[in-house]
């Protein structure tokens, strides 16, 4: 499993986005453990609360376990990998809150630790806890027989092209995918050998070479967005001073983004608008069938869940009617008989719970399959959407800069005009002063 996880607060922050059901399909809350409360928003005030008798300001603990895209983890295994974990990462004590999320066709899980020792009052030091949990997902993969990825057993052999939160974010905003844009910006670098046919390169993209607010290279879009280079192309900043010198000549992020407004025309704005309008009359249908089946999944679940309380509620009464009661029942506490029927009700009921759980779970992967064949038409979709709109930035790209060679020559053409008639007023001014010293006959 991919594991990502990050010291933090902004408790009520975190539990809406782990209660959202906008951007995932199906959300639950699996487990809360340790807390006073068993509502996930009033256990992570609770955490928040307990913080404030202390200095710490990042107490909570936040991981995400993303599984490969092609396996089916059951919860038995998410399970077995939190603890393990937990374990690793020294939060055995420590109270904690694990949810699913459904998204994609696809079923990872995020889990809370509250990081403060109610007991000392104190936060559990987590030191290099990146290097732990590069370490227990390798195991991760190595327990269960996956394919390891590459970064993961080499991290020189990571793919140049993965992003983290803060790109996929801004990728989102300009609706493209950070891939396509690592890629694209890799390749004018790689293809370019001098500053010159870096910027060149770049503009033909729809990128603009400036200089960073920290002295360094960023490249910015038609969209105004900024991207640092030693970032996307995966290179250190000393690299990228080797190659292109110092940025003190460029432009600013500020006077790119007054270039790119003033480049940007209705007409363009227009040609933007209908590749939007377009790309939503194209998911329009996809979307509004997947919403139809998760709803409907919904009702399955909560159907499902009902039923598994009524029959629970009657087989717990069978098994309380078992048990003798009056002088009968003291009787058979004394004979042993009493003690023999409640460890059999006890392992019924056991039993009982993992049918429930299976069943559960038969449905859970039952509706992710049925999800993930329509998500594959949508990612297919979305794929070809992506690639339409580097094509059309290419083409906005194009289109600014000869609107810029044509400003260029405009000015240098009136530049000229305006220059001939004053050539001629001062030639006319020198000859009459010639005039006027020429001696007379």
């Amino acid at each position: 499993m991919i594991l990502k996880g990050s010291a933090r607060g902004s408790a009520r922050e975190l539990a809406a986005h782990l209660l959202n059901t906008t951007d995932n399909e199906h959300a639950e809350v699996h487990e809360v453990r340790g807390f006073a409360s068993e509502d996930l928003t009033n256990a992570m005030i609770e955490a928040e609360c307990l913080s404030k008798g202390t200095r710490c300001t990042k107490y909570l603990f936040s991981l995400s376990l993303n599984p490969p895209a092609h396996e089916t983890v059951s919860i038995e295994t998410f399970e077995e990998a939190v603890d393990q974990i937990e374990t690793g990462l020294g939060l055995e004590n420590c109270p904690r809150a694990v949810v699913f999320h459904e998204k994609e066709g696809r079923r990872h899980c995020h889990v809370v630790w509250s990081r403060i020792d109610s007991e000392e009052m104190k936060a559990v030091p987590m030191p290099y806890f990146k290097n732990r949990l590069m370490d227990l997902s390798r195991d991760l993969f190595l327990e269960h027989d996956w394919d390891v990825p590459l970064g993961i057993l080499d991290r020189s052999a990571k793919n140049p092209l993965s992003f983290d939160l803060s790109e996929w974010q801004q990728a989102q905003r300009t609706k493209q995918d950070p891939r396509i844009i690592k890629a694209v910006l890799r390749d004018c670098w790689q293809g370019s050998d001098s500053k010159e046919a870096f910027k060149g390169a770049l503009e033909s993209y729809g990128y603009y070479l400036a200089r960073g607010d920290r002295r360094g290279f960023v490249a910015v879009d038609v969209r105004g967005e900024v991207y640092s280079l030693s970032r996307a192309i995966g290179i250190r900043s000393k690299d990228l001073n080797d190659k292109l010198g110092t940025p003190d000549d460029l432009q600013s992020v500020e006077e790119a983004k007054m270039l790119v407004n003033a480049h940007w025309s209705e007409k363009l704005q227009r040609l933007s608008d209908d590749m939007d309008a377009k790309h939503r009359r194209q998911k329009e249908p996809l979307d509004q069938k997947l919403n139809q089946i998760t709803q409907r999944q919904c009702q399955e679940r909560q159907a499902l869940s009902q039923y598994h309380q009524e029959r629970w509620d009657k087989e717990s009464v069978i098994r309380s009617e078992r048990l003798p009661n009056g002088l009968g029942g003291i009787w058979s506490r004394f004979t042993g008989k009493y003690a023999k029927i409640r460890h059999y009700n006890e392992c019924e009921a056991w039993e009982t719970l993992k049918r429930d759980e299976a069943e559960k779970e038969h449905q859970i992967v039952k509706h992710l399959e049925e999800r993930s064949s329509i998500q594959k038409t949508r990612q297919r979709l979305k794929q070809h959407q992506q690639i339409e709109r580097a094509e059309l930035h290419r083409e906005i790209a194009a289109q600014m800069s000869r609107r810029t060679v044509q400003r260029q020559r405009f000015e240098a053409e009136f530049k000229l005009q305006t220059a001939k008639p004053q050539l001629s007023q001062r030639a006319r001014g020198l000859f009459r002063n010639r005039d006027d010293l020429e001696p007379e006959f």
